[in-house]
């Protein structure tokens, strides 16, 4: 599926920013925001709403205490009990060590997985760099051109008050 996308181009992270507010609260569709580096507060200018990824995080972590105390408790006490000094077979002290690493292993690496499933960051996955300078030192603001009464012209004239470098209109190929 093929969309028109309209690029601003900047060189401040304060103007794309201020740009970027301006452009949310007229009412335009902001498609992406491509930054070199993170910028403090694009987050919402942009009107998103807050990560879930740390609910993700969450459900992975308690997946991994749970296989971290299901597997100590099964070897220590069923599968291999070993008598040594006298000790109790299901004694959690001495599963602890090995609870927090499951816990934390399982809940990186799903978080990893979940962020690449989302965002299509895969082998062999397209990417789109939508002005060469992004990586470098340019900001770029995409818009979504969803019908005909999308005016370049009056953006172009909203984002001149914020510097703009270039305003031109980009095909763009998603997967």
């Amino acid at each position: 599926m093929d969309s028109q996308l309209f690029l601003g181009v900047f060189t401040d992270e304060h103007d794309i920013l201020e740009a970027t507010k301006a452009t949310n609260k007229a009412g335009y569709t902001i498609h992406d925001v491509y930054t070199p580096y993170a910028v403090h507060g694009l987050e919402s200018a942009m009107g998103l709403k807050p990560s879930r990824l740390t609910y993700v995080c969450l459900i992975f972590g308690l997946i991994g205490l749970s296989l971290g105390v299901y597997a100590q408790f099964w070897i220590g006490s069923i599968d291999w009990p070993l008598n040594i000094g006298g000790k109790p077979f299901n004694s959690l002290p001495a599963y602890l060590p090995v609870i927090f690493e499951l816990t934390v292993l399982i809940a990186g690496l799903g978080v990893v997985f979940s962020m690449f499933f989302r965002t299509k960051l895969r082998p062999g996955g397209k990417n789109f760099m939508p002005d060469l300078g992004v990586t470098n030192d340019r900001f770029v603001i995409a818009l979504e051109q969803k019908d005909t009464s999308f005016n370049p012209e009056t953006v172009t004239k909203l984002w001149e008050k914020f510097n703009v470098l270039e305003a031109r209109k980009c095909e763009e190929v998603t997967n």
